[in-house]
């Protein structure tokens, strides 16, 4: 069964969200690389690999569904920041946006009464509540650290021992 126009649309924008938010965390992991943080840089870079896989799954829906997929343009990312606290502070924002997104969609697969587009929607809910949870706590580290220079090479270290997911 076709989906809704409306909620295709829909669809194709948070493809394009999900592609920003991972040019964003490219930005943002080449400055804290910039900066001398390579931990935090990885970090980054797999929340980008990870975002990329999170547009896929909505394009292998689209597709899956009999839809086109509209790829739109991609506003370039802020890419300057004072200092690692701010970077975060900026993923969060970015998650915050990615959430609201979805549950706009969700809300909008409900009205449409598309009941293919729940199981795939309650997987995103759930994986922004852990997104945002994830980041929450790095700004927590960052804020409790202050500028202890030791304990923020720390925090660079454990952060880049994130390995990347595994489906």
């Amino acid at each position: 069964m076709a989906m809704d126009a409306k909620l295709e649309a829909a669809y194709n924008a948070q493809i394009t969200m999900e592609y920003g938010s991972a040019y964003a965390y490219l930005a943002m992991g080449a400055w804290l690389e910039a900066e001398g943080l390579p931990g935090m840089a990885l970090w980054m870079r797999l929340q980008a690999d990870e975002e990329t896989e999170h547009a896929l799954k909505f394009y292998q829906f689209v597709l899956d569904r009999g839809g086109r997929v509209e790829l739109g343009a991609i506003d370039a990312p802020v890419a300057d920041f004072e200092r690692p606290l701010d970077v975060f502070r900026r993923s969060l924002q970015q998650e915050q946006a990615v959430t609201a997104s979805i549950n706009e969609l969700y809300a909008l697969a409900v009205q449409s009464n598309d009941f293919a587009s729940i199981p795939l929607l309650d997987w995103f809910v759930n994986e922004q509540v852990e997104e945002e949870a994830t980041v929450q706590q790095i700004i927590d580290d960052l804020e409790r650290a202050g500028d202890a220079g030791h304990t923020l090479l720390m925090l660079d270290r454990e952060l880049g021992a994130r390995q990347p997911e595994e489906d």
